[in-house]
């Protein structure tokens, strides 16, 4: 048995290979879940988690373009640059409790362990689709927009959950239709099933973002909606831009008098400086 459960958690982060950090995610889950994991936050997180050469990494501006799945390789490529998403997800799950969970009751371990475990299975669910091409997660290149992300609110969790769940992760609500659509219209069904089910949890997991950042609003007694605006613009530079999924977004509970002070006119140009880059696009 692990000392505490930031030794679950960095042990995720550790494992570098992919199938291997699913296993250990769903086995770290578990052992909380049972209660044979004590609380506690002794063992320090690493500025990055472990990675095997594959995928490489290239700057987003060198990412190939994927196409509109019309063609199975180019399905092959949405479904990798999926995969990549779930994968850093799981990640990004495990080091927000290891990292942070000490600043928060133990109900929040239980919430977050639990969508690192879902978020391995959703990794696992689109390399299976994956295989079925003849592929597997690795094969093509992905950018490292996500861990960016949480190198730059590694100091802060309201900064982790105002940009990561509540911005990077929210923006699969609205992409993910659209995805379902493409994969529909090319007769992949079980690639699209597999992105509805995704689509449900990932209403679940902004909303545990939005829950948790309310949370630490309160007890500062701080306004949630000024404070999420102000930590986006600090550490998410460029706009968030529309157009938005309103009724998952709000399920999600993030509200139209949240976005209006975050989310910037269609610029049809698509061209904008970020600093934090990631989540589905």
């Amino acid at each position: 048995m692990l000392p505490d459960i930031s030794a679950a958690c960095r042990a995720v982060l550790d494992e570098p290979r992919p199938l291997a950090k699913v296993k250990a995610a769903r086995r770290a889950a578990r052992d909380w879940r049972l209660g044979r994991t004590p609380w506690g936050f002794a063992t320090a997180m690493p500025d990055r988690p472990a990675r095997t050469d594959r995928p490489p990494l290239l700057p987003p501006s060198r990412m190939p373009k994927r196409g509109r799945a019309g063609s199975p390789r180019a399905r092959i490529a949405m479904l990798h640059a999926l995969a990549h998403i779930e994968y850093v997800a799981i990640d990004l799950a495990f080091d927000l409790v290891g990292r942070f969970g000490g600043h928060f009751p133990q109900r929040f371990v239980d919430e977050w362990i639990a969508v690192g475990a879902e978020e391995a299975m959703h990794f696992a669910l689109i390399e299976r689709r994956l295989n079925s091409y003849g592929a597997r997660y690795g094969d093509l290149p992905a950018h490292d927009g996500l861990w960016e992300a949480a190198a730059e609110t590694a100091h802060d969790p309201l900064a982790r959950l105002a940009v990561v769940p509540m911005v990077l992760e929210a923006r699969g609500l609205d992409v993910t239709p659209s995805l379902i659509s493409r994969f529909e219209a090319a007769g992949d069904e079980r690639s699209a099933r597999v992105m509805r089910r995704i689509a449900d949890d990932e209403v679940d997991h902004v909303a545990a973002g939005v829950g948790w950042f309310r949370f630490l609003c309160d007890a500062a007694r701080i306004d949630c909606a000024q404070s999420w605006q102000s930590m986006v613009r600090l550490h998410f530079r460029g706009a968030v831009k529309p157009p938005f999924n309103d009724s998952a977004r709000d399920r999600a509970g993030l509200t139209k008098e949240m976005m209006a002070g975050v989310a910037a006119p269609c610029d049809l140009s698509h061209n904008r400086p970020s600093r934090v880059r990631g989540g589905h696009s």
